[in-house]
């Protein structure tokens, strides 16, 4: 069974961003200082399973996973069969949970490159076991979710799951669908499927039955960090930032953001007063403007939703609007009264420096989408530029 990865190690080239259209800059330093902020909150012997599916959020997940193995991390978790695979070959060390589902036709595979299957409900199960390959399982437990996992109520049938002869079962985890919210409703039922779960764990406990578990996600641990879990699941929060910049949580670390995204201006002109700019027509210069032209757009990840005056670019210091609509490979900005701009100058769409900043859960919000959206939709034409 062929598997879509090259089968040769990617080397890193050294990046500047010195003719580059437009880029991502990754600053290392401040990943590996949220990871010791987040460590910091864990309870006991928790360790961090570092979440890099979908690109480790748009980071790279390559080199984020080697900063992270080189500073001690051997958990991580992915979302697919190639992501695990992509690490493997790239030399990263460690157990690699593939939190999605994957056809058991690549059991093979699952084994050929370490990485520890999720068992999605009991069905799958009999179908991984009846491959008659080792692998290695965590197995999904739904305690109110819905999704992935087989019932917490089901003890029967995970006990089975444990007396398979080719399932060598390494933990088992729950989701917190609701673990960002701090309604009173939303709350409750957060700890009632805390209380599901450690049932179901005490009753295995009692027969003998115990492997490592994982409750905590990103908000699970910042807030429900009380709960003593071996593992806690940590995406957003390592990149730096929490998916809407108005969520509030119990502990609020002091986390640093990892990414910026910037695009060289690549032309201004002046516009008279009653010109349209861009598609649709839909910005009309009510005076004499100058805008800019940044060579970035949707193509690269930068919502279509933020036209119009919902998105800001920093560029010499200054916070500037995206005026009409944004392109798939540009966008304008309305740089009027800003002295000395010109072509080849860096307008920043995402981080900053300490004195501005546009965070990425700001910038999600005005795009009426969570960060972990806007970062893991960023694409690949963008260079990754690692500091």
């Amino acid at each position: 069974m062929n598997v879509s990865i090259n089968n040769t190690i990617s080397v890193m080239k050294p990046q500047t961003s010195e003719k580059n259209r437009a880029w991502l800059t990754i600053d290392t330093n401040n990943l590996l200082h949220n990871v010791k902020e987040l460590q910091g909150i864990m309870k006991g012997d928790c360790k961090m399973m570092a979440v890099v599916k979908a690109n480790a959020y748009g980071h790279g997940s390559v080199e984020t996973a080697v900063s992270l193995n080189n500073a001690g991390i051997k958990n991580f978790a992915v979302a697919t069969l190639n992501e695990g695979i992509e690490l493997r070959l790239n030399g990263i060390r460690g157990d690699i949970l593939v939190l999605g589902y994957t056809d058991v036709s690549y059991a093979r595979e699952l084994k050929e490159y370490r990485l520890t299957q999720t068992v999605v409900d009991y069905t799958y199960g009999m179908e991984l076991e009846n491959k008659k390959i080792p692998v290695n399982v965590h197995i999904k437990i739904d305690t109110g979710m819905h999704r992935l996992g087989m019932e917490a109520k089901d003890m029967e049938r995970i006990k089975e799951i444990f007396s398979f002869k080719y399932l060598n079962v390494t933990g088992m985890f729950t989701h917190l669908c609701a673990a960002d919210s701090r309604s009173l409703e939303d709350i409750y039922f957060t700890e009632k499927q805390i209380e599901r779960f450690h049932q179901l764990v005490n009753e295995l406990k009692a027969i003998g039955i115990k492997v490592p578990v994982h409750i905590q996600s990103s908000y699970g641990l910042l807030n429900y960090q009380e709960l003593s879990c071996d593992y806690a699941r940590i995406g957003i929060a390592m990149y730096g930032c929490l998916s809407s910049a108005k969520d509030k949580t119990v502990i609020m670390p002091e986390l640093k953001p990892v990414l910026s995204l910037q695009s060289r201006l690549v032309l201004t002109r002046n516009i008279p007063a009653g010109e349209c700019v861009g598609y649709g027509r839909v910005y009309q210069a009510s005076e004499d403007r100058t805008i800019g032209i940044l060579a970035v757009g949707y193509g690269d990840g930068y919502p279509r939703e933020l036209s119009e005056g919902k998105g800001q670019v920093l560029i010499k210091g200054v916070k500037v609007p995206v005026i009409g609509r944004i392109c798939m490979d540009q966008l304008m900005i309305d740089i009027t009264g800003l002295p000395g701009i010109k072509r080849g100058d860096i307008g920043t769409l995402i981080g900053g420096s300490a004195n501005e900043m546009i965070p990425a859960d700001e910038v999600a919000d005005s795009a009426g989408t969570i960060a972990n959206e806007l970062l893991s939709r960023l694409g690949n034409r963008l260079p990754r530029i690692y500091t």
